[in-house]
């Protein structure tokens, strides 16, 4: 581990409730990280800033991804726009943590001062004793684990869903593709154990929880620790035995991972969602070699034609990136060959942009950005017309949506509500007369479809409430009785707004 310190000017404690802000960066792996570092904030005794403090808290956190090119501008950006309202607010505390705060380490303070902590993607579990320790030696605390000091899991949580919850299986990955970063932050594959597990979802589900996500960054390697390769299948059909868990999702798996036992329990097991998200990233074997991935184009696409024969109406989604370097038009045209073939119900299209401290930032026949440019354009403009094209297959069909919470934007102009289809399609519902709560299930007929949502537009055929929708109003009322936390009232100084969380397996690197 290493440490360091810099003085930040922290002042005397103030008797009042500290607010915190966590702004997150990058794939599901940092949102459920978010959602530990929230737990073990209010455990601590902090208290959540209301919606739209846009750095108003005593405590902001970046929760940061280091897979993006020019990830490092925005964070310093964003750290820079905090730095005046800091000196007008004596005693706020600014932490980075996550992916790039373990790559960058003691940088950070170097380049921005009036950080107060910076911790890694190893030992987020510490956040809570380096802000009081920062604030009481008036020193900047820089602690970086090199290794997992305990599994994330068994640290406090406070999770965004109350009817829907990630579960992590798994930390770190084995693969070494030469554009992902990943590996070198996260550390080497760790798969936590089954029992533990299947305890938290059971948990989960008494709190009433109704859907989970099996986390990891190679979730089908899960048992290699242990030289099981049917670990995950057993898994997934131990999820089917938990009784009132109704959906099980799991992202992101790997293709070369991909065996038939895993099809089959799919294919099983009533409670694992006909849904499928499968990064190609390219369909050129050429590419697909220089970027290191242990499968080709006839065993991606075999994987996919024995998906689509056991589970004939799963929705199957994908990454790919265009302009790897080196890659020619005609590797080009494989990969819209693979999207022409798959026929992806959608796909999280990345331009390559290079990753310090990958084997393919330093390779030769970098792509010029206006080539790049114009492949992706070409692919995203098929990719809609296919995603159209299946979207269209669903009209006529009647669906079990899951009632979600924040997922239409427009549903209050609307007067509608949206919900999820058991293959995690977006579907925006008519609101019926009786009333709906985020986790209940609504049965409807699909009238219209769009390239990235479904509209039902006649009446809701039918609502079941759940235990799912009971726990959500449980935390609502709770949490409208809680205190807000207690905000200085400073005039805004042009803090921007939190980047987007992507899409997909959000780092395009499974």
């Amino acid at each position: 581990m290493t440490s360091s310190s810099v003085r930040t000017g922290a002042v005397d404690e103030v008797a009042v409730a500290r607010s915190y802000e966590i702004r997150t960066y990058g794939c599901q792996m940092n949102v459920h990280d978010s959602e530990r570092l929230s737990g073990l904030l209010e455990d601590a005794g902090y208290v959540r800033a209301p919606e739209g403090s846009d750095g108003d808290a005593d405590v902001v956190v970046f929760n940061t991804c280091a897979v993006r090119e020019n990830a490092d501008n925005r964070l310093y950006g964003n750290l820079g726009r905090l730095a005046p309202r800091k000196t007008q607010r004596p005693g706020m505390q600014i932490a980075v943590g996550g992916c790039l705060a373990q790559k960058d380490r003691d940088t950070i303070v170097k380049r921005a001062p009036w950080v107060d902590v910076v911790f890694g993607t190893h030992n987020i579990g510490k956040l809570p004793v380096l802000l009081e320790r920062a604030r009481v030696q008036e020193e900047a605390q820089v602690e970086i684990a090199e290794s997992l000091e305990a599994f994330p899991s068994t640290l406090p949580t406070r999770r965004e869903s109350a009817y829907a919850a990630w579960v992590s299986i798994s930390v770190g990955c084995n693969n070494t593709c030469t554009f992902c970063i990943v590996p070198a932050l996260r550390g080497k594959e760790k798969d936590r154990r089954t029992g533990d597990i299947l305890a938290e979802i059971e948990a989960l589900v008494a709190e009433g929880v109704s859907e989970i996500t099996l986390l990891g960054q190679n979730v089908n390697a899960y048992g290699s620790d242990i030289g099981d390769r049917e670990a995950f299948s057993k898994l997934l059909r131990a999820c089917g035995r938990i009784e009132g868990l109704e959906r099980v999702r799991f992202t992101s798996p790997h293709p070369r991972d991909f065996t038939d036992d895993v099809i089959a329990a799919m294919a099983e097991t009533p409670n694992v969602m006909p849904q499928l998200h499968m990064p190609l990233q390219s369909g050129s074997d050429t590419v697909l070699k220089a970027m290191r991935r242990s499968y080709r184009q006839e065993r991606y696409l075999g994987i996919i034609e024995k998906v689509r024969a056991a589970i004939p109406h799963a929705a199957i989604t994908t990454d790919i990136i265009v302009g790897f370097p080196g890659e020619t038009e005609e590797d080009f045209e494989q990969t819209l060959h693979v999207v022409r073939e798959a026929r992806f119900a959608q796909a999280f299209t990345f331009q390559y942009s290079k990753r310090p401290g990958t084997p393919a930032a330093e390779m030769d026949d970098q792509i010029p950005k206006e080539v790049v440019q114009a492949r992706y354009e070409r692919l995203v403009a098929l990719q809609e017309e296919i995603s159209w094209d299946e979207n269209k297959k669903q009209v006529g069909r009647t669906l079990e949506l899951m009632v979600a919470e924040g997922e239409g934007r427009k549903d209050g102009a609307t007067h509608r509500l949206s919900g999820r289809a058991a293959d995690n399609r977006l579907v925006h519902f008519t609101k019926p007369d009786t009333e709906v709560r985020p986790g209940d299930v609504v049965t409807v007929e699909i009238t219209y479809a769009a390239p990235h949502h479904l509209l039902a537009e006649g009446a809701v055929l039918d609502v079941r409430r759940t235990r799912a929708g009971d726990a959500w109003e449980k935390r609502n009322a709770a949490e409208a009785a809680k205190p807000a936390g207690v905000l200085l009232g400073l005039p805004k100084v042009g803090v921007p707004q939190p980047l987007p969380v992507a899409a997909g397996s959000g780092c395009g690197c499974d």
